[in-house]
Formats: structure tokens, C-alpha cells, sequence
């Protein structure tokens, strides 16, 4: 039973139970309403005390039933039931209030809350607004600023907060007692929201939540139309108010960008270790990591935030300095940011060693390298590992483009060893490439998504290639991306486009953020590899040549004034003429859509290859993988999701345009002549 209704005395009490996390589909909804169809014929109730079954209130409506049409009991005509009650109905917030949770919570007359406990409106990160009242009643509630901070960006607030602003009464560790025993004298005066006074007008809130989602959420309808119903509140009656939110709800809804973001939303829910993966994992409590740089020291610090004991391993007592210089910086940006306290930094700091002695990591069940890309390095390090730990110990290589195979040969087990491919900032991003080797155990692949799932990452299982998948389709990218630089593109023509296209910086802005001379590093490792038909674009190395590394150095694809900021610079258009008088290339003008279409043409073509190769498991692999990894727009659904919604007909039909330009570069993808051949979709494939 979704819902639950039991008496005691002058008090009802109403249980939703719908687990895990109490979601609000249409059982819960007829119960709710079947709630309230009772208590006409109650009487003697003083009140009604709604909370949740398990560890959540209620975590927002079924967002499975989104696709299909509205089916009554609506939610909205449940709340305002509430809300008109006779009967006062008190929220036990016993866990996280979401979406319709929340809106639940509006509806009654008090509000008492575990502390800690989640509150929020987050439906604009699934491209519609609430549904059910709360651009309405939040606002008259708190006021115009405190509810557009929390609707127009989705971000939840905790209890304590919530309890500052007044969007709950009190705080209380048994919030349903707290409610059995709340005075009639306070529970009396307690006020519909519905009956408080419109908020004050705020154009500068209003003003401020317009370009803060503007630049946040580019290209996003709902956090606009969600400020624009709060920012009516001031003036619109509750009733008009409403009606506009439902209205604007259920054309949302349906809408490309919410089937899109709902797709990305339960992709990343179902993101975890694959069924045929049974094996138990090893323990990970202890943890080494070999190399104390950017990347070894955000890995270092993503397990101490996961409450892991952490060796830092480093060559030398100066790189030993360096590397705990690099951990302490980001726990002081943690505390500057209040993402931790003082006492949470010390207590990262407890756990966390520092040594150049391998021998301080020996208790370690899971050792992670992050040391220079160099397979003699990898091998150095994974040997003396090897010498030290135990011997059913998991290691794991954080290479980006290394064979792994390789990497393993080194060791006398390679069964012990997987890629576990971070991204930078590793602390922040929250894709993890897991990359099964030939020999790598079921044992190792499972240690590395139990690790996952402490650190709260997106896990995806890879197979082994250059690059994997995200490097693989982002070498891709930036290929076709230096084809139309050559032929007659800027660096921030190409930019803007992708930009436009929802991407926040382009392919030579994040190249000047990472360095050019990273990517500079791997085309010299695949000199003796790469294909002697596949035309080459040299213009990157022109540019290191030259000392233009990015922002490290002032100066890259753009120039970086000392006063901050970036600029478009005539020397690197100037170089870039040279390189195609040189190359003998007839430039011509590119128009923005040209240069998105060949850019996610050639991604899209890649990616097909990607999962036709089996590299990936499927196409929503491909989608996380692009999304949480390198910034494709979540809005439109990844990279695979976005083909799907071209259609493969229409993908092949301009991909061959472009094959007949360079037949090489623009080989199509078998996978997708099958795809036009069969009427599948890249969703629905996988591989054999």
C-alpha cells in the first residue's frame, strides 16, 4: 500500500510508502486522495500528521510517468485538498523533501523537520517547473529572492536553512512526535499559505536570477519560465498563479529538453556495476596513491572527502612537499568555499600520509597511480607497488590514453590490474571510465565500482583503446575541429558555434585551460601509428612551437591580459593563414551550423565506431560518458541521445556529403548504416 492511514485519538496519521524514495506516481497519488475522501467523514481530528515511510518524506513525483499523459488524481488538486482541509495537516519531514514532496510540505498548516533532512524544488534540472503550487506558494512563504534562489537553480536547502528562511517551523529528531505533541494554541494560529499576502515585488532579484541562469543553465527554457511565474506572484492572484504553473507544467513536460534531461536523469541512476558482475569487491577503507600532482592530489582528496585512510606517494622528499602543498590547497579552498569545517579538515588531514617510502602504503587493499604518462614510469610504479602490498591488493592505472594491457604486463597477477580514469578536477568531476583489461578480474572490476559508489561517481565500464571512450570521441572532435580551422574557421568562430550549441567553452578555450602541450604530448606517442591517408592539421604544433601553451603561459588559442579575462588574438590568425598557404589550402568561410555539424557529425560517427567495437556497453555509456565527462549539454540528452534524435537516416545522409570530401576522416560507421537499414536505434543497440 502506497499510502497508509491509521488514528490514534484526535489525531490521523499518514504514512507514503513507496520505496526507495517515496516517489509521488499515481498509487501514491490515488491514496493520498483516498486520504482525504475519509476524513469528510472523521470527526473529532485535530489534526492530520502526513510524513514518510524509510528515510525520505517524499522525493518529488514519478518522473517514469512523464512521458505518457496526465492521469487524475492530479497532484496540484491533492495539494490545494490539503491546503483547504478543515483539519490542519502537520509535514513530519522525516527525510528529503523534493519536488512534490516539498510541495506536499506547503500545503500543510506546520512544518517540522529532521535536521539535515533535504528541502527543494529541483524540477527545472528535469526541464519543467513544479507543478503543484510551488512557484506560488513558495514565494509568499519566504519572499521573491529566497524562492528564485531555490526554484530558478533547483538546488536543494538543508533543514537548518530551511528553518532561517521559515520554510519549515521547527526542527526536531522525531518529527512525527514533535507534530503529536505541537500545542493547539500554536497549531491553531498557524496560516494557509494560501491566505498570506502576495510577496513584495523584487525587480533586482528577478534581474539577477535572469543572468544567473542565463549564464548556468544557457539555453534552458525552464529556469526562465520558472522565474517568470515566481516573479508574477507579486501581482497575479493565487488562483491565476496556478493555473499558469500547471499550464506551463504540462507543455514542459513533454517538451524535447525534458525528455532529454529525464533521460540523463535515469541514466545516471541506473549508472553501476553491470548484473553479470557478481564478484565481491575488495576492501578499499585504505587507499594509496602514487603521484602527488593536480590530478594524484584531487584523487587523494575525492577519497579523504569519502572518509578513506590515504597514502600520498611521491619520488622524493621535494615531491613529497609539493604533493602535500597541492592536497592542502584544495582543503583550504573546501573551507573558504564552506564545504567543510575546520574539524572536517582536520579529520582529512588525520588520514592522510605523505611519504616517499612505498612501504607506508603496505595496509593499502587499492592503490591508484596518477604518475607521469610514460610507460616506463607506469611500469616502475605498478613494480615497486607490487613488491609492497599484499598480494590480493587491487592496482589500478588513472592513464588517460595508455594501453592497459601493457601497463598489466609488468605485473606477475595482471589480473589484479584496471584503468580507473579520473577527471580533473578529480575531487569535482564526477565521471569515473572504468577500464576492463584483457585480464583484468571480475574481483578488480568490482572493487573499482564499490570504490565508485563511495565516491559517488558516475561509473562507466570501458573497454581498452586509445583513449577509451571520452578521449577517443574528444580526439575526434578536436580533429574536425582543426580541419575547419585549416580550411577557413577561427579558433573563436568554432568556439562561439559550440558554444551556441551548449557547451560551455569551446574545443581551443578548454585546450588553453587544460595546455596545449598535453595534447601536444599524445600526438608525438602516436607518430609512429597514425594513418598515413589521414590528413594531418599541424597548426597546434605551430603553436607550442611557439611557446603558446594555454593560460599557464598568458597565451594560447587566445591571449590572457594579466588583468584577467581572454581575448582574440591576430597572431594565432595570422599563424593559421600561414599554415594553410603553406598546406596549399584555399580557405572559405564557415557559417556557425556548418561548423557545429561537422563537429558533432564527427563525434556522433566515432561514437557509433566506440560501441559497435563494444569499447562501450551502450549508448547511454556513451551518454554519461559525454555529459558528466566533457560538458556535451545535458539538456540535449548526450552525445548518443542527440544521434537518436537526429535520426540515423538523417546522420548517414550528411555524413556521406562530407564522406565525399575526405573519405578517410569521414568513413561512416557500419553501425549506423545498420541502424538506417533496420530501423533501429544507437539507444536500442548493443553489442553482441
Amino acid at each position: 500500500m502506497s499510502v497508509s492511514f491509521r488514528r490514534e485519538g484526535a489525531a490521523a496519521f499518514v504514512e507514503m510508502n513507496n520505496p526507495p524514495v517515496n516517489a509521488i506516481g499515481l498509487a501514491m497519488r490515488e491514496g493520498l486522495q483516498s486520504v482525504l475522501d475519509r476524513l469528510a467523514g472523521e470527526e473529532g481530528l485535530t489534526r492530520v500528521i502526513l510524513t514518510g515511510a524509510g528515510r525520505a518524506f517524499a522525493a518529488g513525483g514519478d518522473a517514469r510517468e512523464f512521458d505518457a499523459p496526465a492521469v487524475a488524481p492530479h497532484l496540484n488538486d491533492i495539494v490545494a485538498g490539503i491546503e483547504q482541509c478543515a483539519v490542519p495537516w502537520i509535514a513530519a519531514i522525516n527525510g528529503v523533501a523534493l519536488g512534490g514532496g516539498c510541495e506536499l510540505a506547503l500545503a500543510c498548516r506546520y512544518r517540522i523537520a529532521r535536521p539535515g533532512v533535504q528541502l527543494g524544488l529541483p524540477e527545472v534540472g528535469l526541464g519543467v517547473v513544479p507543478g503543484s503550487g510551488g512557484t506560488q506558494r513558495l514565494p509568499r512563504l519566504i519572499g521573491m529572492k529566497p524562492a528564485l534562489d531555490m526554484i530558478a537553480t533547483g538546488k536543494p536547502v538543508s533543514a537548518e536553512a530551511a528553518e532561517r528562511m521559515g520554510l519549515v517551523d521547527a526542527l526536531s529528531d522525531d518529527p512525527v512526535t514533535a507534530a503529536l505533541e505541537l500545542g493547539a494554541g500554536v497549531l491553531g494560529t498557524a496560516q494557509r499559505i494560501c491566505d498570506m499576502p502576495a510577496p513584495e515585488a523584487d525587480d533586482a532579484a528577478v534581474a539577477a536570477a535572469r543572468v544567473t541562469a542565463a549564464r548556468k543553465q544557457a539555453q534552458q527554457i525552464a529556469p526562465q519560465r520558472a522565474i517568470e511565474l515566481v516573479a508574477a506572484t507579486a501581482a497575479r492572484p493565487l488562483a491565476d498563479g496556478l493555473a499558469a504553473e500547471r499550464q506551463s507544467f504540462l507543455d514542459l513536460r513533454t517538451g524535447d529538453q525534458a525528455r532529454a534531461l529525464r533521460h540523463v536523469f535515469f541514466a545516471e541512476r541506473a549508472a553501476k556495476a553491470p548484473d553479470w558482475l557478481t564478484a565481491q569487491p575488495g576492501p578499499t577503507d585504505r587507499v594509496a596513491v602514487v603521484g602527488g600532482g593536480t590530478m594524484g592530489a584531487g584523487i587523494a582528496y575525492a577519497l579523504l572527502n569519502a572518509g578513506k585512510t590515504v597514502t600520498l606517494l611521491e619520488t622524493d622528499a621535494a615531491g613529497v612537499e609539493r604533493a602535500r602543498a597541492n592536497v592542502e590547497k584544495i582543503l583550504s579552498a573546501s573551507l573558504k568555499r564552506g564545504l567543510i569545517d575546520a574539524e572536517g579538515a582536520e579529520a582529512r588531514r588525520a588520514r592522510l600520509t605523505v611519504s616517499d617510502d612505498y612501504a607506508t602504503a603496505a595496509q593499502a587493499g587499492l592503490a591508484i597511480e596518477a604518475a607521469f604518462e610514460s610507460m616506463e614510469v607506469k611500469h616502475a610504479v605498478l613494480s615497486r607497488l607490487e613488491a609492497v602490498l599484499p598480494p590480493d591488493a587491487v592496482l589500478a592505472t588513472n592513464t588517460s590514453y595508455l594501453d592497459i594491457d601493457e601497463i598489466a604486463s609488468c605485473v606477475a597477477d595482471p589480473s589484479r590490474v584496471l584503468g580507473l580514469h579520473f577527471f580533473a578536477p578529480a575531487h569535482i568531476m564526477k565521471l569515473l571510465e572504468i577500464v576492463r583489461a584483457a585480464r583484468s578480474s571480475d574481483h578488480a572490476l568490482a572493487t573499482g565500482f564499490a570504490l565508485g559508489r563511495d565516491l559517488r561517481k558516475v561509473p562507466v565500464l570501458a573497454g581498452v583503446c586509445d583513449g577509451f571512450i571520452g578521449n577517443r570521441i574528444l580526439a575526434r572532435y578536436r580533429e574536425a575541429a582543426d580541419t575547419v580551422l585549416m580550411d577557413g574557421a577561427t579558433p573563436w568562430e568554432i568556439d562561439a558555434a559550440m558554444v551556441e550549441f551548449g557547451y560551455a567553452m569551446g574545443p581551443y578555450e578548454a585546450q588553453d585551460l587544460s595546455g596545449l602541450d598535453i595534447a601536444f604530448a599524445n600526438r608525438r606517442r602516436q607518430d609512429a601509428t597514425r594513418d598515413p591517408n589521414r590528413r594531418y592539421i599541424p597548426i597546434a604544433d605551430r603553436m607550442v612551437e611557439c611557446g603558446r601553451l594555454g593560460r599557464k603561459t598568458g597565451a594560447g588559442w587566445y591571449s590572457y591580459p594579466e588583468g584577467g579575462g581572454k581575448a582574440e588574438d591576430p597572431t594565432v590568425a595570422e599563424l593559421v593563414q600561414n599554415a594553410a598557404r603553406a598546406a596549399g589550402v584555399a580557405r572559405r568561410d564557415y557559417t556557425a551550423d556548418e561548423i557545429r555539424e561537422r563537429l558533432v557529425l564527427a563525434m556522433i560517427n566515432e561514437a557509433a565506431e566506440i560501441l559497435s567495437e563494444g569499447i562501450a556497453q551502450s549508448a547511454r555509456d556513451i551518454d554519461l560518458v559525454t555529459v558528466f565527462g566533457y560538458g556535451f549539454p545535458r539538456w540535449r540528452g548526450g552525445l548518443m541521445f542527440h544521434a537518436d534524435t537526429l535520426g540515423a537516416p538523417h546522420v548517414v545522409e550528411r555524413l556521406r556529403a562530407l564522406e565525399a570530401e575526405d573519405p578517410v576522416a569521414w568513413k561512416i560507421s557500419p553501425l549506423l548504416l545498420e541502424c538506417v537499414a533496420t530501423g533501429q536505434t544507437l539507444g536500442a543497440f548493443r553489442p553482441g
